[in-house]
């Protein structure tokens, strides 16, 4: 089974449970200022999960590639991946845990036909904030999971969020696959390794408030997740990813130009795969390396692979690597419409980095004459001038040099520590701001996005990113030249007019078809579903969003354009606020 034959049974299995699909959005995140990349299936829908209605209903079901890097130093092993793509079906208030779970685990044993045997599962144990998670732990006895099987853990194991410190949370229940040729044990221990997790039900059931109290919601919310790299690992009959048809050509591509074996570099070969495929997706998304948010990511994924290609004697070869993912994801367009430009970005960056190592053997050669190599010294080279510890270590052995490796260990998980906690404090406030000053300035931004087709004379101007924070918003759009002062002015003028004017903003439901027929904003292309919301304010704009918006213009205060600047080729930004 590939991983298309894999989609098509997930779609057609929860099609007959009346979910509706909704489509694959885009890899950066369209109204949320506090994730760099789409990191997991309910991303794109958390408008819908704090409450606002979706057109298609309270069912609904996708498949999601997503880029984590959270745990990027973990990729090499059989499982962690950048990029990956999530099965994900959701309840918005309808169904809850009972119908979840059996779902899961009829998709899972009757249509995948997984062993039933080989399967066990996590519930929250309960703590004085919710009760034990007993309704979970029924319905996992009733399916025929022996009750050893079935673990109860604590909060950080078996509870999602709130993203930040306040916001919707709940309980979750995993399910696990043995992935051993060893028996099966009668009791399951999450720590063994051998045990991997395949889903996760989440069960949005609470609301943290600002006073650290867990509230019921009014809604219960069902946020179903599994990886599809590790299903299709145990229907192929594989315990590794990376032997499965979603990587299978890539590492055959570096085994060629290695003329190495997988076998023998296995984490290496693993490493480069997975690095250079999230690449080609963050590429294709519009994303360029560069050392800051987004770009910055790339950088480091592409440069990691250089280095890690290194150690198998391969240069010049990451667009050479990048073509078998064309072949392997022919289904997602925006990979072969985007392909000249993407091996272009690969080039460009290795022969960057290639001139960064050779600057870095230079600097080593001058921290060699004092005949001993620091931690600092050391973690300098692999953070400054990519160098692994190992390759300063066999340079230093040819000088008779000795390494300070526990300095280097000691300085790299210092450097760990702070990536984490920063990457962290990113990637968990996942859910949207919905604060009035967010929700303020998300609506300013749909005025300006106006505003700019009227007073540039130019309705193909269309937006190209955004991130919207309590204190500004920052709209990207396509422009090919630098505003003049008095066209700035101009843009702050007409959006002030609309807001004195006190429009009522209203939101309509409709298919896309009548949405682009009513003039409304948008790429329309297969990123919508059957139906759509379209927000308006009066004649002035019209546009298709899925955020949180007031409900008159004349809530947002003075508008004030503070910053208009080139965001990238033919795309500016301007940076705004209200007052």
């Amino acid at each position: 089974m590939d991983r298309k034959q894999l989609i098509k049974k997930y779609f057609d299995f929860f099609k007959s449970k009346s979910h509706k699909e909704i489509p694959n959005a885009s890899l950066i995140p369209e109204n949320d200022p506090t994730a760099l990349f789409i990191s997991a299936g309910m991303h794109p829908i958390v408008p819908y999960l704090l409450g606002q209605k979706h057109p298609l209903g309270k069912r609904l079901m996708n498949v999601q590639k997503c880029i984590r890097t959270t745990d990027i130093e973990e990729v090499g092993d059989i499982k962690h991946h950048t990029f990956f793509e999530q099965l994900g079906n959701w309840s918005l208030g309808d169904y809850f845990k009972k119908e979840a779970i059996e779902m899961s685990f009829e998709f899972l044993t009757e249509i995948l036909k997984i062993p039933k045997e080989k399967l066990s599962a996590s519930v929250f144990e309960g703590d004085r904030d919710a009760p034990k998670d007993t309704e979970s732990f029924k319905t996992l006895i009733s399916l025929g999971i022996p009750k050893q099987r079935i673990a109860f853990l604590n909060k950080e194991e078996n509870w999602w969020g709130p993203a930040g410190k306040t916001g919707p949370c709940g309980p979750d229940s995993e399910i696990f696959y043995w992935i051993s040729k060893k028996p099966v044990p009668k009791k399951f221990n999450p720590k063994d390794k051998n045990w991997i997790e395949l889903g996760n039900n989440v069960f949005l059931q609470y609301n943290k408030n600002a006073k650290g109290n867990y509230e019921q919601l009014k809604q219960n919310n069902v946020d179903f997740g599994g990886g599809s790299e590790r299903m299709l690992a145990i229907l192929e009959g594989h315990n590794d990813d990376y032997l499965t048809n979603s990587f299978k050509l890539i590492i055959k591509k570096i085994e060629n130009l290695s003329d190495k074996k997988y076998k023998e570099n296995k984490r290496t070969m693993r490493i480069i795969a997975d690095h250079i495929k999230a690449s080609v997706f963050i590429i294709a998304n519009g994303i360029t390396p560069s050392n800051t948010e987004q770009g910055y990511v790339l950088r480091r994924l592409i440069r990691r692979a250089i280095r890690y290609g290194r150690e198998i004697n391969i240069k010049n070869f990451t667009s050479k690597v990048a073509e078998p993912v064309f072949k392997i994801y022919d289904d997602y367009s925006e990979l072969e419409k985007n392909k000249k430009h993407i091996l272009q970005e690969l080039k460009e960056e290795e022969e960057k980095f290639n001139l960064t190592l050779e600057r870095g053997l230079k600097v080593f050669k001058k921290t060699a004459k004092d005949k001993k190599i620091s931690g600092k010294e050391s973690f300098l080279l692999y953070q400054s001038y990519g160098f692994p510890l190992e390759m300063t270590i066999e340079l230093a052995k040819e000088k008779n040099i000795k390494v300070d490796e526990k300095g280097f260990e000691k300085e790299f998980k210092k450097h760990q520590e702070i990536s984490r906690t920063a990457t962290e404090g990113r990637f968990k406030s996942g859910l949207a701001d919905d604060s009035e000053a967010t929700t303020k300035l998300h609506t300013a931004t749909h005025l300006l996005l106006a505003a700019l087709k009227i007073i540039l004379k130019d309705n193909s101007i269309i937006q190209k990113g955004s991130n919207i924070t309590p204190e500004r918003l920052r709209l990207d759009f396509s422009f090919p030249r630098k505003l003049a002062k008095e066209e700035i002015k101009e843009v702050e003028d007409l959006v002030n007019a609309q807001i004195q004017q006190g429009c009522e903003i209203i939101r309509e439901e409709m298919t896309p078809k009548q949405a682009k027929e009513k003039g409304a904003s948008g790429i329309f292309d297969k990123k919508y579903g059957e139906k759509v919301s379209v927000y308006s304010v009066g004649d002035f704009s019209k546009e298709i969003c899925t955020g949180p918006h007031v409900k008159n213009t004349s809530e947002l205060g003075y508008f004030k354009i503070k910053k208009e600047e080139s965001s990238s080729s033919s795309v500016r930004r301007i940076k705004a606020i209200l007052e």
